[in-house]
């Protein structure tokens, strides 16, 4: 089975991140990925963008591609023109397939008028947005800013842009499945819904109420048609993750949600 990995994080430039693959048996280097990758059939794999906006800053080798990440410094200047045109010569390179929005970390609702010129960007280059919805990593996030509900009002105004709501979320299932199941132009990802090293079946068994909610809430949101896997690695081991979501997702939606959505969305 081949396999997308549509969100994910490798950026130098966080140092934090590299004992946070060794906690998880990896090691945060080109190398250590690619075999990896090669090992789980990973074909190919999205780095949601952290850090700079300048194209330059963002080199990659071929078997990753980036989402351009967000943060407060160009929160706080939109919609300044320079920014937009940094973002525009973002989405004009191959490597780039989408925009990453931080809402909850950044204190701003995704439906705010200073996103829009980002949506039309993002649509004129038929390139998805990706948004982080549910919890947040630490205290100092508003949950308010990343329910995703909050995901819907954008969408409506925007049915040409495509937008993923990263996470599914989680923990507010019933409300991003009824975002899926409303707008044709919202899919979901399931990156970041463990974390650390775990024992499957034992995890199983001490979660069964919440995996069965999640499984109910996966199903209505459209028979997994809309559905993307990814990691959120370094928070995860790979391996592990593959398992837990071939254990989650019923085995004849498989291919959708390990590859085939993942490729059409980000055009991979």
């Amino acid at each position: 089975m081949k396999i997308i990995d549509a969100h994910m994080h490798f950026s130098k430039a966080i140092p934090s991140f590299a004992p946070m693959a060794e906690r998880v048996g990896h090691l945060y280097t080109e190398e250590h990925l690619q075999a990896e990758f090669a090992r789980l059939n990973i074909e190919r794999a999205v780095v949601m963008g952290n850090g700079s906006i300048r194209p330059e800053c963002h080199q990659y080798p071929d078997f990753l591609r980036y989402c351009i990440g967000l943060d407060n410094k160009v929160m706080e200047a939109l919609p300044d023109a320079h920014i937009l045109d940094l973002l525009e010569q973002n989405l004009q390179r191959e490597s780039c397939v989408g925009i990453k929005l931080y809402p909850g970390y950044n204190h701003v609702y995704v439906g705010d008028a200073r996103f829009f010129p980002l949506y039309e960007l993002a649509a004129q280059y038929d390139k998805p947005v990706a948004i982080h919805t549910g919890s947040t990593a630490n205290g100092m996030g508003f949950l308010k800013y990343c329910h995703p509900l909050t995901v819907d009002e954008a969408a409506a105004q925007f049915p040409k842009t495509r937008f993923v709501m990263c996470h599914f979320g989680n923990p507010w299932l019933p409300d991003a499945a009824a975002v899926l199941e409303k707008n044709a132009n919202v899919f979901a990802d399931l990156s970041g819904l463990l974390e650390g090293l775990f024992d499957l079946d034992e995890l199983f068994e001490e979660n069964s109420g919440y995996f069965s909610l999640l499984r109910t809430w996966l199903g209505y949101a459209g028979g997994y048609e809309k559905v993307i896997y990814g990691t959120d690695w370094p928070l995860v081991n790979m391996e592990q993750y593959i398992h837990f979501m071939q254990c989650l997702i019923p085995e004849k939606h498989h291919e959708k949600v390990f590859y085939q959505t993942a490729k059409h969305v980000y055009h991979l």
